[in-house]
């Protein structure tokens, strides 16, 4: 097949559309064009991969992407057989071109991977003015709807099933667990893999952070919101923890084996209570034990797995002390290390899932009508 990928949005070497999605077609044989904000990003495309630059949709200032996405799929749509957005902004781009697609009867299937739930990640936006969220939140699901009629729609969470009226297909979040041997759990370094933001409990990091130093190193690996940079880099100038930025996903993976913990101290947001974190099945793939906020699908994998501890919202002092409990039990460091490692390799093994996502995308391409019912869903094993 020939495949477009788009985001304006996402890093261009976000772990799910780079690493899982665009890696598994092109093992297939597939020819992928990935259209995303490259320079905007300071990453170039990589080799294997055909690579569009657009511009770089951030805060209120989407009108260019959106723009030069909408160009992009006039001109390059017709040319291929699948088309797969990964933006809800990119719904606005859509109106129009489907209906030139159309006319020419050169309209490719046209898929949105629901990465979250647009509408409660609308809350935790600061660039949105308040008295705006409500009548945003109604659009976005209004928008949901007209995308389930015109387009077909992969699912990253089984809980966003209840925002359509169809079944969609559930490509979940999963991880590509290193091969053995893995180094054990050490005692000294602590490790918080992925995006920085107030939500996603960044100012509880740095404190965790505080009281962990000296005697524990936390290594931080992620981009950051414009509102935590600062506080991230005088505590990375002051020894409190040390601050990598974003590295490339080889990069950033290769720093969790041998670590104490990982931390994933996420805020009570209801775009969160949906969503079973990456970071978190990161850690178990890699043999680090887990230290979760009470996330609803995080607290359940670490108690279904037994692979880590649970610790209250905003509670860095909770957080520093699960660490320190992990540093003092080595018994319970290693059983938790083992143990998600485990169920990373089993149920939660992106290897043992790709081909269903290609095999999916294809069938799609094959057919030669639209069907008018849900279709069949493929959702991961029970963790």
């Amino acid at each position: 097949m020939r495949i477009l990928v788009v985001t304006v949005v996402h890093h261009p070497e976000d772990a799910r559309i780079l690493h899982r999605q665009i890696a598994a077609l092109r093992e297939r044989g597939h020819q992928v064009v990935y259209a995303a904000p490259f320079t905007a990003r300071k990453v170039a495309p990589r080799a294997d991969v055909e690579g569009v630059d657009l511009p770089r949709a951030a805060g209120r200032d989407r009108g260019a992407a959106l723009r030069a996405a909408r160009e992009l799929l006039a001109e390059r749509g017709p040319e291929t057989d699948v088309v797969l957005l990964h933006d809800p902004e990119l719904l606005l781009a859509l109106p129009g071109t489907l209906r030139r697609w159309r006319r020419t009867g050169k309209a490719p299937v046209t898929i949105w991977d629901v990465h979250e739930d647009t509408a409660a990640a609308l809350t935790m936006k600061r660039w949105v003015p308040r008295a705006l969220r409500p009548p945003l939140r109604l659009a976005v699901r209004a928008a949901e709807g007209l995308a389930e009629r015109h387009l077909r729609l992969l699912l990253a969470e089984d809980a966003y099933q209840e925002r359509f009226r169809r079944a969609h297909p559930v490509v979940p979040n999963l991880a590509t667990a290193p091969p053995d041997p893995l180094p054990p759990p050490g005692a000294e370094r602590v490790v918080y893999l992925g995006h920085l933001s107030r939500a996603r409990g960044t100012l509880d990091l740095i404190e965790t952070a505080a009281l962990l130093a000296p005697a524990i190193r936390v290594e931080v690996i992620g981009a950051a919101d414009p509102d935590v940079r600062d506080a991230l880099t005088a505590a990375d100038r002051d020894g409190v923890l040390r601050w990598h930025g974003f590295l490339p996903n080889d990069r950033a993976l290769a720093l969790l084996p041998g670590a104490l913990a990982g931390l994933s101290l996420l805020h009570d947001q209801p775009n969160y209570r949906h969503s079973r974190p990456t970071k978190v099945v990161e850690y178990m793939a890699h043999g680090v034990p887990v230290v979760t906020t009470p996330t609803p699908l995080a607290a359940e994998l670490v108690d279904r797995h037994h692979c880590g501890l649970i610790v209250p919202y905003e509670d860095p002092a909770a957080a520093a002390q699960a660490v320190q409990r992990l540093r003092t039990d080595p018994e319970l460091r290693l059983s938790a290390a083992r143990q998600g490692r485990s169920a990373a390799l089993t149920t939660l093994n992106w290897q043992h899932r790709a081909a269903d996502f290609t095999g999916l995308l294809e069938g799609w391409a094959g057919e030669t009508t639209r069907p008018t019912v849900g279709v069949k869903r493929w959702r991961t094993a029970t963790p």
